[in-house]
Formats: C-alpha cells, sequence, structure tokens
C-alpha cells in the first residue's frame, strides 16, 4: 500500500472521530473528600426526623433527615440508623420531636445505638441563589443498661415535658450551627470542593446542579455540620 493510501486512511479515522467525538478525551472525575470519625471506636447514630423552625411549609422532615443520613453513611467509622426507624419510636410513644436530653436518651435506649442525630433547620430559601440554616445536636448515651430497665416507651412518655417546647431544653449535648448562602462567594466555592467527586463532570451543569437543586445544596449544608460536628468531638467538644 502506498504512502497515499496510508495517509488518507488516517484522514478519514481522524475525521470520524472529530464527527463521533470518540477520540476525545473523556472528563476525568474528581476524588470527594471523605470525612472519618474520630477514634478507634465504630459509632452507631440514629437520624432523627429534622425539625422545621424556617417557617416554610415545604420542609419535609423525613426527606431532609434521609438527605443528612446519605451523608453520615459516608463517614469511615461510623453506622448510621435509617430515620424510619426513629419515626416508629416516635409514633409508638405518641410524640413527633425529643423536646429533651432525657427523652433523647430513652430514645437511643430504644434503638440501642450509641447516639442520636437531631437537626433543626432555621432557614430555608430554595430559590437560586439558594440558603439554609440549620443547628445540628448530637445527643450521645452513658452505658446502657440492660437489666432491670422500664418500657423505653414509657421511658420516653414520662420524660416529655409538660408544656410544649420548639428545641430540647437541656444543655446535655453537642451542637454545631451554619448558615449557608449562595449568595455569599466563600460558600460558592466550598460548594465546587464538595462537588467534586460527586457529579458528572462533563454533564450539562456540572457543580452549578447544587444550586439548581436544592436537595443537592443541603446535602452540601449537611456535610458542612457532620465535618464540624466530627472536628468538635476530635477536640473534646
Amino acid at each position: 500500500m502506498t504512502n497515499a493510501k496510508w495517509i488518507a486512511i488516517i484522514a478519514l479515522i481522524v475525521a470520524a472521530c472529530l464527527i463521533s467525538g470518540g477520540c476525545e478525551t473523556p472528563t476525568p472525575y474528581g476524588r470527594e473528600r471523605s470525612l472519618m470519625m474520630p477514634g478507634p471506636k465504630q459509632r452507631v447514630w440514629a437520624i432523627a426526623p429534622v425539625v422545621n423552625l424556617s417557617g416554610q411549609q415545604g420542609v419535609d422532615p423525613l426527606l431532609q433527615a434521609d438527605i443528612i443520613y446519605q451523608q453520615m453513611q459516608t463517614v469511615a467509622g461510623l453506622t448510621v440508623v435509617p430515620v424510619d426507624r426513629v419515626a416508629q419510636v416516635y409514633a409508638a410513644a405518641g410524640i413527633e420531636q425529643v423536646q429533651s436530653a432525657e427523652q433523647a436518651q430513652a430514645v437511643i435506649e430504644t434503638l440501642g445505638c450509641d447516639g442520636l442525630i437531631v437537626v433543626t433547620v432555621t432557614q430555608f430559601d430554595p430559590y437560586n441563589p439558594p440558603k439554609v440554616g440549620a443547628a445540628m445536636q448530637l445527643f450521645e448515651s452513658p452505658k446502657m443498661q440492660t437489666v432491670g430497665s422500664p418500657d423505653p416507651q414509657q421511658m420516653i412518655r414520662a420524660a416529655t415535658p409538660g408544656p410544649e417546647t420548639s428545641l430540647p431544653r437541656n444543655t446535655d449535648f453537642t451542637q454545631v450551627v451554619g448558615m449557608y448562602d449562595a449568595a455569599n462567594g466563600s460558600v460558592r466555592q466550598a460548594v465546587g470542593a464538595f462537588a467534586r467527586g460527586r457529579h458528572e463532570p462533563a454533564g450539562p451543569m456540572g457543580e452549578r446542579e447544587y444550586f439548581a437543586n436544592m436537595d443537592r445544596f443541603c446535602g452540601f449544608a449537611y456535610y458542612q455540620l457532620t465535618e464540624s460536628l466530627l472536628v468538635r468531638l476530635a477536640n473534646g467538644r
């Protein structure tokens, strides 16, 4: 075969690649930053339905708690109890949310876990640029007593304060608070770092999807709160 024919064949292959896009180098995925539970002990936390104090009716307590569950599932050294298990305990005890540290301890004992995560949403604006404000509280249990314990549901009801309150009144918990406003450049930069490795890099929206999709933006916010909580635990609160 002559050189001219080889050149013609190579030219045809290159043209076909350019037309089909088959020879384009795919955009590589980034690598997401992972979180790790401090200390050598594996822990088990339960996720409670979210408490909505934002005034927005669009905040679904179970959906938001499920987003928190998805983020905490990725933490190394942590096993997470799904929100529906906590919701079942709440329903059996006739409560909608924990209102005291004692009540939280009773829920923890009922579930047989090490801690209960309660998130309160204080601001929620799904319109671009989105905004989320929230507080994340961790109630941890001392060693559980398994002999001669009263009925857990009775414990939860007995620990319920008389007048209804919006938040647990005791301070026996670890809390972190955050406000994430996508109108701020620092937040947008943090979203970009979070999105790396978590979305299709060749997709039409890329990291902008986190500003257009409120569930994704909430996932970013809850990840940030989880990281802050782990830092506090690592530093002894």
